[in-house]
């Protein structure tokens, strides 16, 4: 009985801090387009956003998964918690200065064409570059 409580405790805790550090990367995303996501996505459905959003979450996803895969949570819960947060801390700023590099490197920024109503390729480099860089940073953890 012991062991089940010990285990819903570690899953909790890593539920909140995954949560937190996803929400955390939405956040960033948002600070780093023009324009509120929220507006931008539930209410002009925006599909430049909604692919950007998605694949953000995406790659947030990928960084909590491994970050929490490499926490040191053998030492116990807490530093497995800081371990986690450290990783996706991590993660979601190496996955935000990708989205500024690749700003500064294309001929339009793309932070305007997320914000655009009209269709646009670049998000999908953009998009691309969010859950390949996840990847990159969640081998880089394990």
């Amino acid at each position: 009985m012991d062991e089940i409580l010990t285990s819903s405790l570690y899953a909790l805790g890593y539920g909140v801090v995954g949560t937190i550090i996803m929400l955390l990367g939405y956040l960033i995303t948002d600070l780093l387009t023009p324009g509120k996501l929220h507006t931008l996505i539930w209410e002009d459905r925006n599909r430049n956003a909604i692919l950007l959003v998605s694949a953000n979450t995406l790659g947030s996803a990928i960084v909590v998964v491994s970050a929490i895969l490499s926490s040191y949570s053998e030492l116990g819960l807490v530093p497995g918690l800081i371990s986690a947060v450290v990783f996706g801390l991590i993660g979601l700023v190496v996955m935000a200065l990708s989205f500024l590099l690749i700003d500064l490197l294309t001929p339009a920024k793309v932070s305007h064409i997320i914000s655009s109503a009209e269709w646009h390729p670049a998000t999908w480099v953009n998009a691309t570059a969010h859950v390949s860089i996840a990847l990159v940073v969640a081998a880089a953890i394990s």
